[in-house]
């Protein structure tokens, strides 16, 4: 049976999505109370509904722009919408998100003396003249382009944690997540693996925008959640900003080709124009993690790629 002498009361923003989602049942199985807070704009029940009648488990609609107030021992914020067609609907409510919604969660740490888990992004380093991308890289970023208000918007809720840890010594942790892929993700959010894996189910043509060698590294939902609760778990001191994804790169046509093989379609590839701003290369230096975490990524890809593949096939079938 479950002790309740040393749960900790912790809050998920955004955890009815794809991370979030994962991060509740990892931290539930840890024997803590979760509170998942979400406005269900990205995120979905069917995520979570399995949790629904646990004891432990906390529902919450709530948007974060809006100020909360609960008893909590700690706080990770994942919630914004994180692929450009999600981000780009609402560009105004996405930044308000990011920079809002940190302010008000931050205050909330603040009044609580909790611990605080910003997910940052690799897109904080905008289309990369540094291969690969350390922590210490500041970034090529466009201000005022259309991925503006998610690349800013995170940069800027990196800056407000440094300076309420710097200004009023909040306990603070910033993880700059790079491409995660996996079961929960949503079918029509445009990402690379969700694209290619549905199109390639449906037997459609397989999308690749530009010439197919820009590079991503991608890593699974498992190996990133274990990275966010290795960090959480960490002493005061180290507060980031800490890279997790998986270094191993490959191009968009090589990706598109392991799909197709893995699901056996006779999908065809489909070239079309590249998106403005859209990063070319983008790989993690992930040697801090190792150092300060032990952390790693386990999972290889094309037994992350069945896994997720599985899920989609049910996913679509129902």
């Amino acid at each position: 049976m479950k002790s309740t002498l040393h749960n900790k009361r912790i809050l998920i923003t955004g955890g009815a999505g794809f991370l979030g989602s994962h991060l509740c049942d990892k931290l539930l199985e840890n024997g803590n109370d979760i509170i998942c807070v979400d406005n269900f704009f990205t995120g979905s029940k069917d995520n979570i509904v399995h949790l629904l009648d646990n004891p432990y488990f906390e529902l919450i609609r709530h948007d974060i722009t809006i100020p909360l107030h609960h008893e909590v021992d700690e706080i990770f914020n994942l919630a914004c919408p994180a692929s450009p067609i999600h981000y780009q609907f609402d560009p105004v409510k996405t930044t308000k998100t990011s920079v809002h919604g940190a302010i008000n969660l931050l205050d909330l740490a603040k009044r609580k003396n909790a611990k605080i888990l910003q997910a940052s992004t690799s897109e904080v380093y905008g289309d990369p003249k540094e291969h690969p991308q350390t922590e210490t890289y500041w970034g090529n970023v466009n201000p005022i382009g259309i991925r503006s208000c998610y690349d800013e918007g995170k940069r800027c809720a990196e800056t407000l944690f440094f300076d309420y840890h710097r200004q009023f010594q909040l306990n603070i942790k910033v993880v700059r997540i790079f491409n995660t892929y996996g079961p929960r993700m949503h079918p029509d959010d445009g990402r690379v693996i969700s694209n290619f894996i549905v199109q390639a189910l449906q037997q459609k043509p397989i999308t690749i925008y530009g010439d197919g060698k820009q590079t991503r590294s991608f890593c699974y939902v498992d190996d990133l959640i274990d990275g966010f609760v290795r960090f959480m778990s960490t002493d005061n001191h180290l507060t980031g900003p800490i890279n997790l994804g998986n270094p191993n790169e490959h191009t968009m046509l090589e990706i598109a080709k392991i799909i197709i093989e893995l699901v056996g379609s006779s999908a065809k590839i489909e070239f079309r124009p590249l998106p403005q701003d859209d990063p070319t290369r983008r790989k993690p230096d992930i040697s801090k993690a190792q150092k300060e975490l032990n952390w790693e990524p386990k999972i290889h890809l094309a037994k992350g790629l069945k896994r997720t593949i599985e899920y989609f096939d049910k996913l679509l079938s129902s």
